[in-house]
């Protein structure tokens, strides 16, 4: 099957299977597993932290990072369109009692900071504490601007507000801002990342902070569950998908851009070309014949996401020849 649903369904390298086999272990809960502790302080040093910490998922990661800012009866700040808020379970509000107050992203993907201002709660017993102000980048493969990142990580200063990414694809949007991602990482108080979201990875995420910071987070991962033991046999994979993974994302970009090319072409779906920005395009079926188009590509081999509209994204394991069998099977689709 030709998958083009997300960047998580990627395989893992014949390197990485071998890593894999070989990798030293220990008992992570005890914090000796070397392979583990060595993935972390790489990933703290690359991404200009003082610490890192290995989870299961990044709704893992994400729901320790709030929980780690924020406490019973507070509240964080984030899109209407976040990960964290939509997509993720409601975890920060079922487990950690953390209210979400979400505002309406703009459509580069942004959280108006004025809007954002507006939302703080006055310092009022009738209200949540508002604690944290939470962005993502990129979302839904948009990438937001250095300059604003400035922006919000001066108004969370001036506001007393903590800032957290949900970086699940902060180098794809390195690659697409062209600069190094410690350029964007280093405006965050705490930042997750994904090892499984197109560096490769067959499990794992990363959250990154201060030494405090990811003390807290480490004990509220055993409270969810996340001690993983020999998880070394995880983190050798990891650590080569956080190595090597982003120097390829360029790839990504370009298979996306050509794909987002060939589905213009296709009287049938609306599609806007300056909307892909990284390796996830979308286009709408004019005819609202979304499902219809799914399952007759799942009958040629073909996987992707039906929807409104319908999601495509590139990887490692898709080439120009298996969009060119996608664009072909789309127009066949159309035809028939």
């Amino acid at each position: 099957m030709i998958d083009f649903r997300s960047d998580t369904v990627t395989r893992p390298t014949q390197e990485m299977r071998e890593a894999m086999a070989s990798a030293d272990v220990g008992d992570d809960v005890y914090g000796d597993d070397p392979t583990v502790n060595s993935l972390q302080a790489y990933a703290a040093e690359r991404l200009g932290f003082e610490s890192a910490l290995f989870t299961a998922t990044g709704t893992q990661a994400n729901l320790l990072a709030i929980m780690s800012h924020c406490g019973r009866g507070d509240e964080y700040l984030c899109g209407q369109s976040a990960h964290n808020y939509r997509y993720e379970g409601g975890g920060a509000a079922v487990l950690g009692s953390v209210q979400p107050q979400p505002i309406e992203n703009q459509p580069d993907g942004s959280i108006d900071l004025e809007k954002a201002s507006a939302s703080i709660k006055a310092d009022d017993f009738h209200f949540a504490i508002t604690r944290l102000l939470s962005l993502e980048n990129t979302i839904g493969g948009k990438v937001l601007s250095l300059d604003y990142q400035r922006q919000a990580c001066a108004f969370c200063d001036d506001h007393e507000l903590l800032l957290h990414l949900d970086g699940a694809r902060v180098f794809n949007a390195a690659v697409k801002s062209n600069c190094d991602v410690t350029e964007i990482t280093k405006h965050y108080d705490s930042v997750s990342v994904c090892l499984s979201k197109g560096l490769g990875a067959p499990v794992g995420s990363l959250l990154l902070g201060s030494e405090a910071f990811i003390e807290r987070a480490t004990r509220l991962r055993k409270m969810v569950g996340g001690g993983m033991r020999q998880a070394g046999i995880l983190a050798a994979a990891g650590r080569i998908a956080l190595e090597q993974g982003p120097l390829r994302l360029v790839e990504d970009h370009e298979n996306a851009e050509y794909l987002t090319a060939g589905l213009a072409g296709i009287p049938e779906l609306d599609i806007n070309p300056a909307s892909t920005q990284t390796n996830i395009v979308y286009a709408r079926c004019r005819s609202g014949k979304a499902s219809q188009l799914r399952d007759y590509l799942a009958n040629q081999g073909i996987l992707i996401t039906a929807g409104d509209p319908v999601r495509f994204v590139t990887h490692l394991d898709v080439n120009r020849d298996d969009i060119d069998q996608l664009l072909g099977a789309v127009r066949r689709f159309y035809q028939s």
